[in-house]
């Protein structure tokens, strides 16, 4: 971070009586002396504080999985206005520069009212209001792709009062979790109305700020995200001027630190990273590293709705194929294992609730038993078929995640060892979670990585002597639509690591309502499910009634866990005495508190500039 104050030079009127004195001396008068040289104007540079991560990530959008990374959460944290955000703790706390108040004011209907700052405004003029709570509401209810849109689908309405700066919002019965609502609000007046007003607004930006900064620019080709101090915010301003997020590779993360051209860096917990801070390490002020979980677990989700993996034998053996402690380690060796599909284990309560032999865990005598209850046989060469036609699946993975089209390789190929057909494909990612056909798009060959290595995530790491190429995936092996589209049977997805556990259960794994179509990738709907996550939705958090809703999914299974990813913060002493970064609340990451920041000491900086505005040397 750099700040520059502007320097004490003479005022221009001092000068000019200096000059009206010396013209009035004893005689003989001397020579005139030369025009002045033109006054000089200090003028103050931004502060600024540079953080490096790994990726942009595909969009900005924070409800949207596909648009899920550490830069969105970073953006929405410094921009976006929420009616809660969490504590140190975690726990859940009124923010009011966005409300004033929000409470329950009547239990039938059950209704919560909420007072809205009447100073809370978007960067373009217009208020923050009733208005914006609708669209979120409305745009949670129904559109496929979502993050913990369950509790959105519990209200019946939501109605504006005090000209927009009130709002009360119904629900269908008490809801205790109401407090994670409306978070990340965004700006219904631009939104609304807009063709692709969901989604094409926050592919390369976020169309207004309601917090204390504002996205200014989006540079994908030099890998920047460039934040400015929301002049129009109503609260207390920022402390710095701007907040770049930028694109840097392990290999040159050291210099940029040691040269300050970064003052913190933001990575996924990976080799390459810790051989960078081994580096760093043997400086005479190695920096400071911290570890937090992202708000994220990694998992695989099943196409259950038709094709083969409708069925649960074929599930089962798919499962029990799998080597999930292989995944991990071959993508994201630092990452916690994840045995539960409902909470995380960066979770306080946390339990591990896989079964002890498959599907949890590996097992060909399993897998080969439970695809020859489906029906399948194996052939001489070990692969499956059903009637003469061969079992074959299609794994699906946004192409801008790479770490999920590295994970997909990954399940292929121990599919195809299996004996399991399979094929890898890469749409754009918010097609690939909105649609349940898409494009056979091959991913993008990449080097094979090491054991326990891997090219970071948006990094493609050159070949090496010993390294081959990926081959890209096969032709399909499903029979594809008319215009050459085929269903994904195993997408690689994240899901939510945080709020409570009920609405996170419904949301991933509950039936869809009506206005959402059933076959779209990760909706799946089991009747001997349905009425325990109702539970847990609408109630408290009973252990029991958790515990046999997780093994009915692993019975069920609409998803198979994987990991959850560790991120780590890196800074200077410098930086830590200005910031006092940590890895913040899961939910808003290491930019919380970002606006209080502070500039380090001594990196004060001064520069002139003269009558025409250019720098004096």
């Amino acid at each position: 971070m750099t700040a520059r104050r502007p320097s004490r030079a003479l005022p221009a009127l001092l000068l000019a009586g200096l000059l009206a004195l010396t013209a009035c001396s004893a005689d003989p008068q001397p020579a005139p002396p030369p025009d002045p040289a033109p006054p000089t104007e200090a003028v103050t540079s931004p502060t600024r504080v540079v953080a490096a991560v790994d990726d942009l990530g595909p969009g900005f959008n924070p409800h949207l999985r596909s648009d899920q990374s550490p830069v969105t959460t970073a953006i929405a944290t410094m921009a976006l206005p929420s009616v809660f955000r969490p504590d140190a703790q975690g726990v859940l706390a009124l923010d009011p520069t966005v409300a004033t108040s929000a409470q329950v004011t009547s239990q039938d209907p059950f209704t919560v009212s909420y007072e809205l700052n009447v100073e809370a405004g978007w960067s373009t003029g217009a208020p923050i209001a009733a208005e914006d709570f609708v669209y979120l509401w409305q745009q949670m209810r129904v559109q496929p792709n979502t993050i913990g849109s369950a509790g959105y689908r519990e209200i019946t309405d939501v109605r504006s009062r005090a000209a927009g700066k009130a709002v009360d919002v119904v629900f269908d019965q008490p809801y205790p979790h109401w407090k994670e609502l409306f978070t990340n609000l965004l700006p219904a007046h631009l939104l609304k109305d807009a063709p692709g007003g969901w989604t094409a607004p926050f592919a390369n930006g976020v169309p207004a700020s309601g917090g204390p900064f504002r996205l200014m620019q989006v540079d994908r080709l030099r890998g920047e995200v460039l934040l400015v101090r929301n002049d129009p915010y109503w609260d207390t301003p920022a402390v710095v001027d701007e907040v770049v997020l930028r694109r840097t590779p392990p290999d040159t993360l050291p210099t940029a630190l040691e040269s300050q051209g970064v003052d913190l860096a933001l990575p996924d917990a990976r080799p390459e990273i810790t051989e960078a801070l081994d580096v760093l390490a043997r400086s005479p002020e190695p920096p400071t590293v911290q570890r937090g979980p992202r708000p994220t677990v990694q998992q695989l989700e099943f196409r259950t709705q038709d094709g083969p993996l409708a069925d649960p034998r074929v599930r089962e053996g798919i499962a029990a194929t799998l080597d999930r402690a292989a995944i991990r380690e071959a993508v994201s060796p630092q990452a916690v294992p994840a045995d539960a599909f409902g909470l995380a284990p960066s979770d306080p309560s946390y339990v591990p609730t896989a079964p002890a032999g498959a599907p949890g865990r590996p097992d060909p005598a399993t897998a080969a038993a439970a695809f020859a209850e489906a029906g399948y046989v194996r052939d001489a060469e070990g692969r499956w078929s059903l009637g003469g036609r061969p079992l074959t699946v299609v794994v699906g993975a946004g192409a801008e995640r790479s770490e999920d089209v590295e994970v997909a390789r990954v399940v292929a190929d121990q599919l195809e060892a299996g004996g399991v057909g399979s094929t890898v494909v890469a749409p754009p990612a918010p097609e690939l979670l909105t649609n349940a056909e898409v494009a056979p798009t091959t991913p993008t060959p990449t080097s094979t990585p090491a054991p326990g290595a891997g090219a970071a995530p948006g990094q493609t790491a050159p070949p090496t002597a010993t390294e081959t190429p990926t081959p890209t995936s096969a032709a399909p092996t499903t029979t594809p639509g008319a215009d050459g589209s085929v269903a994904v049977d195993v997408l690689v997805a994240p899901r939510p690591a945080y709020g409570a556990v009920g609405p996170r259960l419904e949301s991933e794994y509950g039936c869809p309502p009506d206005d959402i179509p059933d076959d779209l990738p990760g909706v799946s709907c089991f009747p001997i499910l349905q009425p325990l996550l109702d539970q847990l939705l609408t109630g408290p958090a009973d252990p029991a009634v958790v515990a046999e809703a997780e093994r009915v999914l692993w019975r069920q299974l609409p998803a198979l866990p994987l990991y959850q990813t560790q991120g780590l913060v890196i800074s200077n002493r410098e930086t830590d005495a200005a910031t006092r970064v940590t890895p913040g609340p899961i939910s808003t990451g290491p930019m919380t508190g970002a606006e209080t920041w502070a500039e380090p000491e001594g990196s004060s900086e001064v520069v002139s500039t003269n009558e025409a505005g250019e720098p004096e040397n």
